[in-house]
């Protein structure tokens, strides 16, 4: 797909007046998402490559950074995609315990050896834990989260069926900085986020470890763990147009401003659609004739990218219990505004 402009410095906005019919269905979402969707802080559209749609509520701007929640495991599935790229990670079939031979000196499971950054990125490796019940905070608790992790991975169950994780996306932000000598922040602000002209996240010295500083109010930058490490499976902050760039890159294939961020092939094995409807730390949905992928994040952050509708939707949420799930609002209402 050619593009004549690249929204590295500022996007470019459709004048109203060009949606023509898309205005009377524009018309409806606004009261829709006030009284049905009243943790939804901003939303941005982009079709064609251009904002069409952006909005904000509860007080926020189009400055304000949100943290995003697991959207940041879409974001590591990229920093893997690049850091393989350049060689620096040899392959998705690397062995994890390649990457902590002090830990693999000790640790004598079969099972453990032969899970690789594939697995992980496809939440199919093995954990002790029910599905969805994840204890994330005991991993919290814990003085040294990569070691905790490494030990409860591979336990009970066997390689291959699917088993969401966050503490196994932590393990990835972790082979990243064991690969690269940098923190997953910094890969990302080098690699990824100054390319395309997102907001630099800054450093943030984290002064404790409640909940409030991991997931909640005091979230800033993009939170790390106890010995330094980014969080893999949540803690990075970004702004809505800033989502929506990440995006518009894997929509180009990674392509941005004829420069390959990241490999199309990466972004292809990504997001292929698979029987667990789960790529690279990609949710997956085909249905009414199209195929969609999808970062997600509790409380209702989302990139939604539409390939064949060339159309990005980039959804910015406060956290709360039980959010009304975004895919409706926007099957049934964005997409049909800006698609035929």
């Amino acid at each position: 797909m050619q593009r004549n402009y690249w929204p590295t410095t500022e996007w470019q906005i459709a004048d109203p007046a060009d949606l023509g019919k898309e205005t009377e269905k524009l018309s409806n979402l606004e009261p829709l998402i006030t009284t049905e969707y009243s943790n939804l802080n901003g939303i941005v559209v982009v079709k064609n490559g251009v904002i069409v749609y952006e909005r904000y509520y509860n007080g926020y701007g189009r400055d304000h950074v949100h943290h995003v929640a697991s959207v940041t495991k879409s974001v590591l599935s990229a920093l893997i995609g690049i850091a393989i790229d350049s060689e620096s990670i040899k392959n998705a079939d690397q062995k994890v315990l390649d990457f902590f031979p002090e830990y693999s000196a000790l640790d004598t499971s079969k099972k453990k050896r032969e899970i690789t950054i594939r697995h992980l990125l496809t939440m199919t490796a093995p954990y002790p834990f029910e599905d969805w019940h994840e204890p994330l905070d005991k991993m919290c608790m814990q003085p040294d989260w990569v070691n905790y992790t490494l030990d409860i991975l591979g336990q009970k169950g066997s390689i291959g069926p699917f088993k969401y994780s966050t503490a196994g996306a932590h393990l990835l932000s972790a082979i990243i900085t064991r690969s690269t000598g940098q923190s997953a922040r910094e890969y990302a602000n080098e690699h990824l986020f100054k390319p395309l002209g997102m907001r630099e996240i800054p450093d943030y010295t984290m002064e404790a470890f409640g909940f409030d500083d991991l997931f909640g109010k005091n979230v800033k930058g993009w939170v790390n763990d106890p010995n330094g490490y980014s969080t893999g499976g949540w803690g990075l902050t970004l702004t809505p147009r800033d989502m929506a760039r990440f995006g518009f890159l894997y929509l180009n294939h990674g392509m941005w401003d004829n420069n390959q961020i990241i490999s199309q092939t990466w972004v292809q094995e990504s997001t292929a659609m698979n029987p667990n409807n789960y790529g690279y730390l990609w949710w997956l949905r085909k249905e009414n004739g199209f195929c969609a992928y999808l970062a997600l994040g509790d409380g209702g952050n989302v990139i939604c990218c539409i390939p064949e509708k060339d159309l990005v939707v980039a959804i910015a949420s406060e956290f709360m219990m039980n959010p009304r799930d975004r895919w409706p609002l926007i099957k049934e209402h964005i997409i049909p505004a800006f698609i035929d």
